[in-house]
């Protein structure tokens, strides 16, 4: 079994999906602690000037002793419509646009609570779209507890779920004990995503932006796109 496993994270890019599209569980990491600035809670949007950051504004206090699934959104913030204005308006004229902005709308529609959560219906969404066939756990949700940190946790995780392989992002090589890994006949595979190009809506190409920019300019063919020169 080739297993995978990430923080939840805001809008992800197009090598996020990459590495799920090529595992066959996918576990979604909401009991890891929060970490500010991170992609939890921010990602990037094509806009006819360039990109644009889309945030979520969280409650901070305390978050140091949180896991990403206790951290909440701070909604005393009208960030709702400045997000989905900034969509609209961004992708418009995009070919896909119809195909995709109700589910945006209705989204956005809904006061959330929890970071993760809103977070997790968004990933769903994505996989569903992109046509990605994948099982999804929720960390949360394991009937066990995961022991360790980064390279011991991940490896802890693989052994409770029996994997085979285990896929980390690119960053992985920087803390990844890959000697414990071999040890305990796990093979691990870093990924090394080449990022696409496609046609955005405006010109001049600008890559690393969220799924959803790929999503309203390519519809259907984001999947093979995304993957194409996934390695």
């Amino acid at each position: 079994m080739i297993l995978t496993a990430h923080q939840p994270l805001f809008l992800p890019y197009l090598g996020h999906f990459a590495k799920i599209a090529e595992s066959d569980v996918f576990v979604y990491l909401d009991t890891v602690s929060y970490s500010k600035w991170s992609w939890n809670s921010r990602n990037k949007i094509r806009t006819p000037d360039g990109w644009l950051w889309l945030v979520v504004p969280v409650l901070t206090h305390g978050h140091h002793n949180q896991t990403l699934n206790q951290i909440k959104i701070d909604n005393s913030q009208k960030w709702r419509k400045k997000h989905i204005k900034a969509i609209e308006m961004s992708y418009s004229k995009a070919p896909y646009f119809e195909t995709y902005i109700d589910f945006f709308r209705d989204i956005y529609e809904k006061e959330w609570t929890h970071l993760s959560d809103f977070n997790e219906k968004l990933i769903h969404f994505f996989i569903k779209e992109l046509g990605i066939d994948v099982e999804f756990v929720k960390a949360s949700s394991l009937p066990f507890s995961l022991e360790g940190e980064k390279s011991d946790l991940v490896l802890d995780l693989c052994k409770k779920m029996k994997a085979d392989v285990f896929i980390f992002g690119e960053t992985g090589k920087t803390y990844a004990k890959v000697e414990d890994f071999e040890s305990s006949g796990i093979k691990i595979i870093f990924q090394d995503y080449k990022h696409p190009k496609y046609t955005q809506v405006h010109e001049n190409f600008v890559p690393n932006m969220s799924i959803i920019d790929l999503l309203f300019n390519c519809g259907p063919k984001s999947l093979e796109i995304l993957m194409g020169n996934s390695n």
